[in-house]
């Protein structure tokens, strides 16, 4: 046990000593600067901070002064005016610059002890004057408002050494007495009581302000830690829209693969006398279609969440516009008006657009039946030769929609589906208080439209 002591004991030895030796580095490196640290806003001042305290600063630095003359008389006069206006320059300064202003006061502080003789009682109860300790506590205050609470505990045990050494080495001499005159008041208790006042004082303004700054930074950390999750709220919000495309484009993926599958594979048995090269290559497709479905039922294990989707629903076909007359009657039902309009030669679409078109017009119901209550919607499809055309507007609602429980995935999935088709999609309020949708879907993205058509 003495040997595993001792070998702490040498072990812990060096880092002990480095970190002593480090001291006068870490010193150097938190008070010698003069780097630029302006005063934040503060929420309890507003812009108010800057123009009091610079009030405050002048104030006290003329009763520094006036209070100066009465302690030394007018013999010293010009260098109790310089030394107060340094003092009140000092919290002006940190207003900006700390630690130099935090400097500045300490090296004003220290020789305002040494300009004269005291004349009044009351000066060696304090180490420095009333409103020259209010001022080196506010520029404490000031510093422990931006710096690291490391950084304040360092300026305040320099300001602490310095008012010891204020009344240790520059203490005027009493004054002397008469014969027969009461003994004047100790030194040392004086001295004693002056030294507590002074940490009281300073020790109350750094704690103060660390405790402000400490405030600040919690809530400026607070404020980034939500940002943060609102942007992954968004970001995750987003994976599961396209999530949710990903596996319902799967089933109509999936049926085209099975159909050239079954195709190449009965082929052969259509050609009387089919060649070996043809069977070949019809063998070749239907693997390749064979193996594209076994990685798309892959991927789509990946995707799928199993507790969302029961198994009657997750081999459901994918609906289409063919659908759209039960989907209005359904919406009809939950007390929502809803008139449709096709114009254009009504036409069978591919898969992709017609899943799109209709969950797009069923998203787009869905939000006017939740956020309108009691308005009029009028669903319009445009076919055209390059496109589809998908307007759903609903006029003003005519009773406060009820609150909504949370953000939805409604807009974020129209975008998604019409940008998946390379479409466009527009949404917004309507000059009379509603609401629309107008959405662009091309059917063939390689043929442009007709350009006798109008545009939508």
């Amino acid at each position: 046990m003495h040997r595993v002591s001792q070998g702490g004991w040498k072990s812990r030895g060096p880092r002990l000593w480095a970190a002593v030796r480090g001291i006068p580095h870490t010193l150097r490196a938190d008070l010698w600067t003069v780097a630029r640290d302006p005063l934040p806003r503060l929420r309890w001042l507003g812009r108010l901070p800057h123009a009091h305290v610079v009030l405050a600063a002048v104030l006290m630095g003329w009763l520094n002064a006036v209070q100066g003359e009465g302690d030394f008389g007018p013999a010293t006069m010009t260098s109790v005016l310089v030394l107060a206006a340094l003092q009140s320059g000092a919290v002006v300064l940190a207003l900006s610059r700390p630690v130099p202003a935090w400097w500045l006061s300490t090296i004003a502080l220290f020789l305002a002890r040494n300009v004269g003789s005291l004349k009044v009682s009351h000066a060696p109860l304090w180490s420095w004057s009333i409103p020259g300790i209010s001022l080196h506590a506010l520029v404490l205050f000031l510093l422990a408002l931006r710096v690291r609470p490391r950084i304040a505990a360092e300026a305040l045990g320099f300001s602490l050494l310095a008012a010891v050494a204020a009344l240790v080495f520059v203490t005027p001499a009493p004054e002397p007495t008469l014969p027969g005159a009461a003994a004047p008041v100790l030194q040392t208790s004086a001295q004693d009581v002056t030294i507590v006042q002074d940490v009281v004082t300073f020790t109350l303004a750094v704690v103060v302000g660390t405790s402000l700054r400490g405030r600040r930074v919690a809530r400026t950390q607070l404020v980034e830690q939500e940002v943060l999750t609102a942007g992954e709220r968004a970001r995750r919000t987003l994976l599961e829209e396209r999530n949710r495309i990903a596996r319902e484009l799967h089933d109509v993926v999936a049926h085209h693969m099975s159909v050239i599958s079954i195709q190449a594979q009965v082929a052969p048995h259509l050609v009387k006398d089919p060649t070996d090269e043809l069977k070949e290559n019809l063998a070749g497709i239907r693997g390749s279609a064979v193996e594209a479905l076994t990685e798309l039922r892959r991927v789509l294990g990946v995707l799928r969440s199993e507790e969302a989707l029961a198994d009657g629903v997750r081999h459901t076909p994918q609906p289409t516009l063919g659908r759209l007359d039960e989907l209005v009657g359904t919406v009809r039902g939950a007390g929502l008006r809803v008139t449709t309009e096709i114009t254009g030669e009504v036409r069978p679409l591919s898969p992709g657009v017609e899943l799109s078109a209709f969950r797009i017009v069923q998203e787009a119901l869905s939000n006017a039946l939740r956020h309108a209550p009691g308005a009029k919607v009028r669903v319009a499809l445009g076919y055209r030769s390059g496109g589809l055309t998908i307007r759903v507007a609903n006029t003003a609602p005519d009773r406060p929609a009820p609150p909504s429980p949370g953000a939805g995935h409604g807009l974020l999935g129209m975008h998604e589906r019409t940008a998946m088709l390379g479409g466009e999609l527009a949404t917004g309020p309507t000059p009379d208080g509603g609401y629309e949708v107008t959405a662009i879907l091309p059917t063939q993205a390689a043929q442009p439209a007709d350009p006798r058509e109008p545009a939508p």
